[in-house]
């Protein structure tokens, strides 16, 4: 998966580890300069200049290991930060093209998750992990060699514990994958708990539920404290084990060595060589293991988002099609379908659920239609709206736009020459202007205002004390019921298309201010489809057509008094909708 990168940054590293390596190299020089020191002050022949010129000679190296450190902290942390936001971006583009089974099984938590913790831990092994993996090889290797050179002997010594390092090393990492992978897990629980109680804090204070949600949040808190306390014991016992590794092996040297610099084998000068590169050895042997946390961090969360990103779409576009479906021509991505919408004996069930939500529906809407539909919760409304918006799969020869099936016709296409309502009215934290033009940004504030006042929502907004640009929080947190509904209907009319699906969208506000809004809106829908989903029979009373729904089957159609005068079901809810609210009674206000 980071191959691409690493190929496209080619330069980039080689230039990055190159510096590092050099940096390296210069510090491995510094103890033969002290060596060469403490000699000449043993043999009694070192002079203040002499010394003088070995500390100009230090100061230089000083001097090039700090460029050369800058340079590659920019090159390699550079291209770190690069695969970070990259992983990003593609991450959220696949978000956006994957299809509402899957959010259906994912929450918000985990990929809000996804796209902190993990990338981050993504970014953290593939920078300072790949930095100090190569630094303590190289150094390792090199420190190696100059120890070699002064003593072969003390050399094997000195590296006799190594063989304890490499077993643990090996033992431990391999428990760090699971650990983290639980930390990781336990951390979008909580991401999503912060979420949905946020989003959700008006249900929250009206049931009283502020201490329960605290006692929650604690209690996964302290499940999540316990998970990284876990994790924690593994690297707590990986530095102080490669830390008393890296002291028994300077323990030998001191034995070993000081009997050879005694014996004058080797000279005191490199008897402090050897030991400035055992503790310059000392570092590789920590930075194993701290490499060994690094990148099973950045593997394990790798892995989660290989996950995601190898997520594909249930609805397929036409170069992705499955096997046996129609191809036909593409209307190409702008709303060139006419409006005109036929649905044949349409079933469908919603994955992973064994009842049909729809059976064997049989609808005809010409170009033009003003098409109501009631029916009970449940019935099947909002299904075959989200089918109708492709939002979910349909078998084949089951819709068609324009006589067109619609698995022949891109997905882009469909949804270019729909303006949909949903039942769930979604609201970003921006501005009402914002809101409204989110399907066309660079509407004008004519258009926008135009709309508004069809939905019966510019009084309101006029009303507010930055008008338009005023922010309403978070889905709307600061509007009522009725007014999140009037702006997504003003939305949906600013697209301008062929085609209006309104689901329920106006069950927020009274009767007769949903009847005053449909008829508002009629100029909008010459010469257009709209399907609109009401609970409510009598501001559909205008409908060129109303549909009963029922468990799933459409079982009556016709124009508002044919059904009230055959249908028992129709006619009932009619009578105890109006009468109720002839008395006073509401059935649905502003809320």
């Amino acid at each position: 998966m980071l191959r691409p990168y690493f190929r496209r940054n080619l330069l980039r590293l080689a230039g990055g580890f190159s510096a590092l390596m050099l940096v390296d190299l210069l510090q491995l020089f510094i103890p033969r300069i002290v060596k060469n020191a403490v000699d000449l002050l043993q043999k009694g022949v070192a002079t203040p200049g002499g010394l003088l010129d070995y500390g100009v000679y230090i100061t230089l190296i000083a001097f090039a290991i700090a460029v050369f450190r800058f340079v590659w902290r920019q090159l390699i942390f550079g291209f770190s930060r690069i695969v970070e936001i990259d992983l990003r971006n593609r991450m959220l583009s696949h978000l956006l093209s994957l299809d509402k089974v899957y959010f259906q099984k994912t929450t918000t938590g985990e990929a809000m998750a996804l796209a902190t913790n993990d990338l981050s831990a993504v970014q953290l092994g593939v920078g300072m992990g790949g930095v100090a993996f190569v630094d303590a090889v190289f150094m390792g290797f090199a420190a190696f060699g100059f120890m070699l050179y002064i003593h072969p002997i003390l050399t094997l010594i000195a590296l006799a514990p190594m063989p304890l390092l490499a077993f643990l090393t090996r033992t431990l990492s391999s428990r760090l994958h699971g650990r983290f992978k639980k930390v990781q897990e336990q951390f979008s629980l909580l991401t999503e708990f912060v979420r949905s109680t946020l989003s959700s804090i008006s249900l929250v204070k009206a049931y009283n539920q502020e201490e329960l949600q605290k006692q929650r949040f604690a209690q996964m808190g302290q499940t999540f404290v316990g998970d990284n306390l876990k994790l924690a014991v593994v690297n707590g016992t990986l530095f102080p084990v490669f830390g008393f590794i890296g002291n028994f092996s300077m323990l030998l040297v001191l034995v070993f060595g000081g009997r050879l610099t005694i014996s004058g084998t080797i000279t005191a000068g490199d008897f402090v060589a050897f030991i400035s590169y055992l503790f310059i050895m000392t570092w590789p042997m920590m930075a194993m293991g701290w490499v060994a946390d690094l990148f099973q961090r950045g593997v394990t969360s790798l892995s989660r988002i290989e996950a995601l990103l190898s997520e594909k779409p249930v609805l397929a576009e036409r170069d992705e099609m499955p096997q046996g479906a129609r191809p036909g021509p593409d209307p190409g991505p702008g709303p060139s379908l006419s409006g005109e919408i036929r649905v044949e004996n349409l079933f469908f069930e919603y994955p992973g659920q064994a009842a049909r939500g729809l059976k064997g529906i049989d609808l005809h809407v010409p170009r033009g239609m003003l098409l109501g539909i009631v029916g009970r919760t449940g019935a099947g409304k909002t299904t075959l709206c989200n089918l109708l918006a492709r939002l979910f799969p349909v078998p084949d020869g089951s819709i068609f736009f324009d006589e067109r099936d619609v698995n022949s016709i891109s997905i882009k296409s469909v949804r270019s020459a729909i303006a949909y309502v949903p039942q769930d009215v979604v609201l970003f934290s921006d501005t009402i202007a914002f809101n409204i033009a989110f399907g066309r940004p660079h509407a004008s504030f004519e258009d926008i205002e135009r709309v508004a006042r069809a939905a019966a929502i510019n009084d309101d907004i006029a009303a507010m004390p930055q008008g338009y640009e005023t922010r309403i929080g978070e889905r709307g947190v600061k509007l009522s019921g009725g007014q999140r509904q009037r702006i997504a209907i003003a939305r949906a009319l600013l697209l301008d298309r062929p085609i209006i699906l309104i689901d329920d969208g106006l069950s927020a506000v009274d009767m007769e201010t949903e009847h005053a809004i449909i008829l508002s809106i009629a100029s909008y829908l010459k010469g257009r489809t709209c399907i609109i989903v009401s609970h409510r029979i009598a501001p559909l009373a205008d409908a060129d057509q109303i549909v009963v729904m029922e468990k799933g089957r459409v079982v009556d159609r016709g124009p508002h008094m044919e059904l009230l005068e055959r249908n028992a079901f129709y006619s009932s809810i009619y009578r105890h909708q109006t009468n109720s609210y002839a008395e006073g009674g509401v059935t649905g206000g502003e809320q």
